[in-house]
């Protein structure tokens, strides 16, 4: 499976994206810059997460008209796999490939610590390799987190079942302790409707191997790689 990792100016985590993919998942992966045309052929792009352009304005306000927008954007509609992490999120969002919003956390104070998410649902390229109602642990690390939609769209995103991952406690449980950054539903992550894009704050390159702590980030990496075999089975069978 090929991987391009988009680095734009403040990004600062596309080093261990690409280490967890290289190393981990002994994954095909490079570097892709901002200014950069999507001439090749990826099965998969990552937005990492960092401070792009020094999340002047709003975090990912600037990023969203980073020259390569243009060819994410254009690749998400083809049904390619785009996946965002924190920064990589709040950019998704900003350019309106994932609906709703990454405001300031509740605590107005930077959160850096591991929580417990609870897969939500597995029909998506990201979850696939997971089970429903199985928790994962993953480090946090923003300011701008909390995510937020108006009345109607999140309606629509329970609908249909865009919601992947929600905050708990170790146990599974919803609770205000478990929710790092005060988000709306307790989301920690969503998918567009076609299923083809996500965003999620947490970041699960950082929980690739057990000298990290956790080795449960691999689940949405290794999901990804189950998806991209079966639609390229799938295509083999015409």
């Amino acid at each position: 499976m090929r991987w391009g990792v988009i680095v734009f100016p403040g990004s600062c985590d596309e080093q261990d994206v690409y280490d967890c993919l290289k190393h981990a998942l002994r994954q095909r992966v490079e570097f892709l810059w901002h200014k950069d045309d999507l001439d090749a052929k990826f099965d998969c792009l990552v937005l990492p997460g960092g401070f792009s352009y020094g999340d002047y304005l709003r975090a990912g306000a600037m990023a969203r008209f980073s020259p390569i927008m243009q060819g994410v954007m254009d690749f998400a509609r083809k049904g390619g796999f785009v996946l965002g992490i924190c920064n990589g999120f709040q950019i998704l969002c900003e350019a309106g490939l994932l609906p709703g919003a990454l405001m300031r956390n509740a605590c107005l104070q930077f959160v850096c610590r591991h929580v417990f998410l609870r897969v939500e649902e597995t029909d998506s390229p990201f979850t696939c390799a997971g089970k429903k109602g199985q928790v994962l642990r993953l480090p946090v690390k923003h300011g701008e987190g909390c995510y937020y939609a108006d009345a109607v769209t999140l309606e629509r995103l329970r609908k249909n079942r865009q919601i992947l991952l929600r905050y708990v406690d170790g146990k599974g449980r919803i609770s205000s302790s478990a929710n790092p950054n005060g988000s709306l539903d307790h989301i920690a992550g969503v998918c567009n409707e076609g299923r083809n894009v996500f965003g999620l704050m947490p970041h699960p390159e950082d929980a690739g191997e057990k000298l990290l702590g956790s080795e449960d980030g691999l689940k949405i990496f290794s999901s990804l790689i189950a998806a991209r075999d079966k639609r390229k089975q799938k295509a083999w069978l015409g």
